[in-house]
């Protein structure tokens, strides 16, 4: 019961930490070297330029053909990640022990529980794949030496770190939901024990069944 209360609490904080990542504009992080007043913080959808007297001014990306791949398939990856976390919660909510759902089947409780599973593991690669791969594009770009000195370069954002942290709960969530449900399948009920009234014994064991009684036991 530990390992399922473990394993659904990392799946929500990773599907809710990926919902907030999939959206936010702090993906890259831009700081102008000739106006240090203004911080452009670009995302999956929009980039965002903050100014010093905290306005906020937000512009959404061109056509999705127009985009960069890594940004086009992040951005299909991270929303079926989204959809993955989701239904793996619902799977493995369904299938936990304290839930009604399912009692007099604990072997559908225990697929449901395994599915939920496996898929909010998906969820986390789909989730570290994309965030991964746009950390990797801005590495390469930060130290490209064919690119002057004096261009700004793209730097890791906040989302940047919430992803992995968001991937890595979804899986270790999934992973701990997985092997619950295996423990779950190993253990073998017990069987019902059935009361059964007690014998009447004869004069051997001392005791005599007094007549009025005798129609009580059967």
């Amino acid at each position: 019961a530990k390992a399922q209360g473990g394993g659904m609490l990392l799946a929500l904080l990773g599907w809710v930490s990926s919902c907030v990542t999939t959206f936010v504009p702090l993906w890259k992080n831009l700081n102008l070297d000739l106006n240090e007043l203004e911080v452009w913080n670009m995302g999956l959808w929009q980039v965002c330029i903050t100014q010093e007297e905290g306005v906020v001014e937000c512009q959404a990306h061109g056509s999705f053909l127009a985009l960069p791949p890594e940004l086009r398939i992040s951005r299909l990856l991270m929303c079926l990640s989204n959809g993955l976390g989701l239904l793996g919660c619902l799977l493995a909510a369904l299938g936990l022990e304290g839930w009604r759902t399912c009692e007099d089947k604990p072997g559908r409780k225990r697929q449901l529980l395994l599915a939920g599973g496996v898929v909010l593991g998906i969820a986390g690669i789909t989730t570290l794949v994309p965030v991964s791969w746009v950390a990797y594009n801005t590495v390469l770009d930060f130290w490209d030496e064919t690119v002057p000195d004096i261009v700004p370069r793209w730097e890791f954002g906040e989302a940047t770190f919430l992803g992995w942290f968001a991937g890595a709960f979804l899986a270790a969530g999934g992973l701990l939901l997985a092997c619950s449900a295996r423990s779950m399948s190993t253990a073998t009920p017990l069987a019902p024990t059935c009361r059964q009234a007690p014998a009447a014994r004869g004069p051997a064991g001392g005791h005599h069944l007094h007549p009025k009684n005798a129609d009580l036991v059967i």
